[in-house]
């Protein structure tokens, strides 16, 4: 399927009174991609997002969604945007087909078809009649994504959609959303404070600071860079080895964990460096290099503060 660019956000700036919470932001999201937005406690992940809903004036710059002005021309801009913000809003009494009809009739152009059309995207037929009082936190967040899916968006907006769910709920709800994004071709922005996740369901991620842009990137690129790397040796005796690790090279930081010593290295080098290892009477038991996480590019970036 052709990409097309949905969300395009070009120099915005947002300013509440003096402060400026968000400072000349620009990137975009394309169709079929699942977009993480990351950023440390008060970066401006929720404020960009609620500008881009119109939930919140922009101070400067220009937010588009499917070529519509949010600002200038806001009904036509959010009329093929779903969300959730957090948990879904549901009827527990009422069944997951009576909640969703009950959204339905908001939607005066949209064919009742759309309905079971949407629950098969999600796969909910087997228990779409149950109340959802019944439903596990994965079951009403699935269902919370049917809800927002009925007006068949372009661009689909979940702040923190893993929020109380378990281990397996986080699995499906990642699986279902590339899923969406790949077969309806639709734009997902997901906002979230588990990168571990995010490494796992994002095809890209955008990383703010400040209300600043720190870097966009594809993620394969992100953790494919293979400049320096962590690299774990299994040594005996460990005091010696760090000792020499530390005179020989100052950007090794060597780190004991264990059983192995951690450190900074070219992975081409580590030859070189294993023999000089053993003709210092040392013993290699293991070599190896730790794959790099989103959690640790995060980290580098943003100067080690907290993750929100």
């Amino acid at each position: 399927m052709e990409m097309k660019t949905i969300v395009q956000i070009k120099n915005v700036t947002k300013k509440i009174g003096k402060k400026v919470i968000i400072d000349d932001l620009t990137f975009d999201v394309r169709s079929g991609e699942v977009f993480g937005f990351l950023g440390p406690n008060g970066a401006g992940k929720t404020t960009t997002i609620k500008m881009l809903l119109g939930l919140m004036s922009i101070t400067k710059g220009e937010m588009f969604i499917d070529g519509f002005n949010v600002e200038k021309d806001f009904e036509k801009a959010i009329a093929k945007v779903g969300g959730i913000v957090e948990n879904p809003d549901l009827y527990k009494y009422l069944t997951g087909y009576q909640n969703l009809l009950h959204f339905w009739r908001m939607y005066p152009d949209i064919k009742r078809e759309r309905i079971d059309e949407v629950i098969k995207i999600v796969g909910l037929e087997k228990r779409i009649h149950d109340k959802i009082k019944k439903y596990s936190l994965g079951m009403r967040q699935r269902l919370g994504i049917a809800q927002a899916l009925l007006n068949s968006p372009k661009l689909l907006v979940l702040d923190e959609p893993t929020n109380g769910l378990d281990p397996a709920g986080i699995h499906e709800l990642r699986n279902h959303l590339r899923a969406l994004a790949k077969e309806e071709n639709i734009a997902v922005i997901v906002s979230s404070h588990l990168l571990s996740e995010m490494e796992l369901m994002c095809d890209r991620v955008g990383i703010i600071q400040n209300g600043k842009l720190v870097r966009i990137q594809d993620m394969k690129e992100m953790l494919g860079e293979e400049v320096d790397s962590v690299i774990a040796l299994t040594v005996t005796p460990l005091d010696k080895a760090k000792a020499y690790l530390e005179s020989l090279n100052s950007k090794y930081k060597p780190e004991i964990n264990g059983m192995e010593i951690e450190i900074i290295e070219n992975v081409e080098n580590i030859p070189q460096l294993v023999e000089n290892l053993v003709g210092q009477g040392i013993k290699i038991y293991g070599v190896r290099k730790e794959q790099q996480s989103l959690e640790k590019k995060f980290l580098e970036m943003t100067g080690g503060n907290e993750i929100a």
